[in-house]
């Protein structure tokens, strides 16, 4: 087994019209409006669907990932990207319409840590980094609900 390769998969039910929600999550530029562990993210200047972000959740350290255009189709209300840097592999969003205002928003990640400090304490740190990345996603619903409301 690969200790430092990670499979993450969280639903998120969302009081919004799908619609309203791809248009959201289509922006990343602007995730750290509403995503509190998403510290920066830079737009490429060739690419505006690449970039580069930085990501702290609990755990004392910065993960530091580029993101490249994968897949953007709003008529099947999915998103994905390829992901390098700390975190290499892919993350999809998927969309599905729970009735006209409720979405229900699949977020699957695959990846290969390449963090050195992550590597190196791949086994004993385990648990922290998989809750590290539960206590990330569970913000990032509430923040994301909390944006749409707002907006």
């Amino acid at each position: 087994m690969d200790w430092s390769h990670y499979h993450f998969r969280s639903v998120w039910e969302l009081a919004a019209p799908p619609a309203r929600v791809y248009a959201v999550l289509e922006r990343p530029a602007d995730y750290p409006l509403w995503w509190p562990q998403i510290r920066k993210v830079t737009p490429d200047p060739a690419d505006e669907r690449a970039g580069t972000a930085v990501f702290r959740s609990l755990l004392p350290y910065d993960l530091h990932v580029t993101a490249a255009h994968r897949l953007a189709d709003p008529a099947h209300r999915v998103l994905e990207v390829t992901l390098g840097g700390d975190l290499e592999g892919w993350a999809r969003w998927t969309l599905t319409a729970l009735g006209a205002d409720r979405t229900r928003a699949v977020y699957e990640q695959e990846v290969v840590v390449r963090n050195p400090l992550m590597r190196r304490l791949a086994v004993p740190g385990r648990p922290l980094f998989r809750l590290n990345h539960a206590l990330m996603m569970r913000s990032g619903r509430r923040g994301l609900a909390a944006y749409l409301e707002a907006v």
